[in-house]
């Protein structure tokens, strides 16, 4: 399987890059988008692999689709990030809702496409309860740009890949309002936490917070204007509207339905996540920008050591 055919589905950005780095290693790609139209299924003939880089909206419409074209065991690799807003799956249980023969995978972490488009370094992490079928292809699919680390926390891995969207924006807004490093560093680290409090709550494992689908790719997108989420925050932050600021952005910011998605399993699982309620806020706009900023700032004080108790992990 040193050289495979890929069938890959989504030909935005992050599938375009996908698809060079795959063929750059040598591997075949059989791509299918729906700009391109034609029937989704054809680029899975004699696949070995699917790799699936389309949108939280679109997957949601193509997962139906080949949910009887898909040969039993073909590994599927999720590369989308986001929670669906009606139903709070995310991508790898949308797939296996409709698609459980295959044997899932999810790639994330700090990639930001228009940098590996540019040939730059960088790693990820590949997921799956399938352990020896994500260190096989981890050997793959890895190659001199692209450094790919293997964990078995699937559904860590989706939860801390969506959640970081929802923080960046906020990153984006504070840095809007120009509010300085000061309170950038607090609201990321305090984003972090909100982050460990979700994963603790749905089943995701502590350690994949800190790994590079989680702190990873926070830092990465929080601070670069190369992301949507983090482009999109910074508008709001400017003033404009979350209409007009997402026209500034070119493609799909996950990070707005993701927030509607956190808030509804907040109040569904009964955990806190004061930053993604101010977005959900910014993006109804019930609140501002500033309003935002002093609803955290007045919140009732607590001991920081908290943290460490609700993502499970050691107080010492």
């Amino acid at each position: 399987m040193a050289r495979t055919t890929i069938a890959l589905l989504g030909l935005g950005l992050w599938g375009q890059c996908l698809a060079r780095l795959f063929r750059s290693s040598g591997h075949q790609v059989q791509g299918w988008s729906r700009r391109l139209g034609g029937d989704p299924g054809d680029c899975l003939s004699d696949a070995d692999l699917l790799v699936s880089a389309v949108s939280m909206a679109a997957l949601t419409r193509l997962a139906p689709r080949l949910s009887h074209v898909i040969p039993p065991g073909l590994p599927l690799v999720s590369c989308s990030k986001g929670i669906t807003v009606d139903t709070l799956l995310t991508p790898l249980a949308v797939w296996r809702q409709f698609c459980p023969q295959a044997r899932g995978l999810v790639l994330s972490g700090p990639n930001l496409s228009a940098e590996l488009q540019q040939g730059l370094p960088a790693a990820t992490v590949l997921s799956s309860n399938h352990t020896a079928l994500a260190m096989e292809l981890q050997h793959v699919l890895s190659s001199r740009q692209l450094r790919i680390y293997c964990n078995d926390d699937p559904r860590g891995t989706e939860l801390a890949g969506a959640l970081k969207n929802t923080m960046v924006i906020a990153a984006g807004v504070s840095d809007g309002l120009g509010l300085g490093s000061n309170a950038k560093a607090s609201l990321l680290c305090r984003g972090l936490n909100e982050m460990g409090v979700v994963l603790g709550a749905l089943g995701g494992q502590p350690h994949t917070l800190y790994g590079l689908a989680g702190l990873g790719d926070l830092l990465a997108t929080a601070n670069s204007p190369l992301s949507r989420n983090y482009r999109f925050g910074f508008e709001l932050g400017r003033g404009k509207t979350p209409a007009a600021a997402e026209a500034c952005c070119e493609g799909t910011v996950e990070g707005i339905p993701t927030t509607h998605a956190v808030v509804a399993l907040a109040e569904r699982h009964g955990f806190s996540v004061p930053i993604a309620r101010q977005v959900l806020q910014l993006l109804e706009q019930h609140t501002t920008p500033a309003e935002s900023v002093a609803s955290l700032m007045e919140r009732n004080l607590r001991p920081e050591t908290k943290l460490a108790a609700e993502v499970g992990l050691s107080s010492q």
